[in-house]
């Protein structure tokens, strides 16, 4: 038989494990926008390199500019991309938070099935208990209602 307590920890189960999926997928979120921000920053590292090189070998100056402008651009790709990186970092924490919140309620659901559980079994020990003893009461009034004491 199906009680309501079955029907929330089932329901606080499905929220738990749909929380766990969105954690799941925050986190790689996280791992592709850490890995694109890494990848910019060894490109502009890169690029940087190249242009303090040709510096040293002489550069026209209108490659010059081109250049730095197009370090100040790759700057601003930089910054976006760290703003990304810690919004998607929020989102994992905020995942995580919620989690743990689905995990504590099925937690505090299963540990109520557990409860009545355990007085259901303490109540069945104590109704056997009882008809044990009335089964033992009823042979012995039978018994001393007999005739020569059986």
């Amino acid at each position: 038989m199906r009680t309501p307590l079955d029907t929330l920890t089932e329901l606080a189960r499905d929220a738990r494990d749909q929380a766990m999926q969105h954690l799941a997928s925050a986190r790689r979120d996280e791992r592709q926008v850490a890995d694109q921000l890494s990848s910019l920053e060894h490109y502009r590292q890169e690029y940087a390199e190249r242009l303090h090189q040709n510096m040293r070998s002489g550069i026209d100056p209108a490659t010059l500019h081109n250049t730095q402008r197009f370090l100040l651009s790759l700057d601003d790709a930089l910054a976006t991309a760290r703003r990304a990186l810690q919004q998607q970092r929020q989102k994992v924490s905020d995942s995580q938070r919620e989690w743990q919140h689905e995990q504590q309620r099925l937690s505090a659901y299963d540990t109520l099935a557990e409860r009545r559980a355990q007085e259901g079994l303490r109540l069945q020990a104590r109704q056997e208990q009882r008809s044990s003893d009335d089964l033992i009461n009823s042979r012995l009034q039978r018994g001393s209602a007999m005739p020569g004491g059986y």
